[in-house]
């Protein structure tokens, strides 16, 4: 009985999401009322909402895995912040067009025996964009994206590209992102100690970043050859993006 209790718990919160993404991402398919733009918008939300949240959930799952057999090392909670976690990558998202991955959580690793453990906890986030980015390509891979309506693939190649840049951002050994959870179990206790404040700016850090034009133009030299190996292509992301900002004028595409 606490075993199917615990499924429930754990499977309802995703159950939404995926249904908003489904009904969502029919509405794009079929191309409903009232415009295009905002269907794509909700899609690619919601389908970010969710890959966020498989984000958090696979350093739960790394974390109470922790090869001693036992579930009760860890809080049910992942610790992870509403505000780092969801609303900055949600904002960075609309203002960016770009997937910035949430800020790692501390209180996932705590309890969790071993640097090499710990640094997995961390490493299960940025893992799990990279397997969201596998398996939302393989359509693309297998051709069957151009078959399927514009607005759909536009949408479709969008997130994928969402997927990879969190994957690579993720992956930063800066403070605040998983990469330096990877590093931080092996790092002087000192060290630590001077880099554990600016953590929380870790995340404004990269964005700005950003937009400098030559980190810029290296990040994204790293992206589109991934994409490309995907079978996802330049155009389909900048219309995917275009057809996203719906309160923008909707570009030009035959439908």
């Amino acid at each position: 009985m606490e075993a199917t209790r615990a499924h429930h718990r754990t499977t309802a919160p995703f159950a939404v999401p995926v249904a908003l993404a489904g009904t969502s991402g029919a509405a794009v398919w079929w191309d409903l009322p009232p415009l295009t733009g905002l269907w794509v918008f909700a899609f690619v939300l919601v389908a970010w909402l969710l890959s966020l949240s498989l984000h958090e959930y696979a350093h739960t799952v790394a974390a109470l895995h922790d090869g001693s057999g036992s579930r009760e090392s860890l809080p049910a909670t992942h610790g992870a912040h509403p505000l780092l976690s969801v609303l900055l990558p949600v904002l960075f998202l609309v203002m960016g067009g770009i997937g910035l991955p949430g800020g790692a959580a501390p209180a996932e690793r705590r309890g969790v025996a071993g640097r090499s453990r710990r640094g997995l906890v961390a490493l299960a986030g940025p893992a799990t964009h990279a397997l969201l980015a596998l398996a939302l390509a393989v359509p693309f891979r297998l051709g069957a994206m151009d078959q399927a309506p514009l607005a759909f693939r536009f949408a479709l190649a969008f997130v994928v590209m969402l997927q990879v840049t969190a994957a690579l951002l993720g992956l930063l050994p800066v403070p605040g992102l998983d990469g330096y959870g990877v590093l931080e179990p092996w790092l002087p206790r000192g060290l630590r100690h001077r880099l554990e404040p600016a953590a929380p700016y870790g995340l404004l850090l990269v964005f700005a970043c950003l937009w400098i034009p030559a980190v810029d133009g290296a990040f994204w030299d790293c992206v589109y050859p991934a994409l490309e190996w995907l079978g996802v292509r330049q155009d389909d992301i900048y219309y995917g993006l275009e057809f996203f900002r719906f309160w923008q004028e909707e570009p030009v595409v035959r439908l």
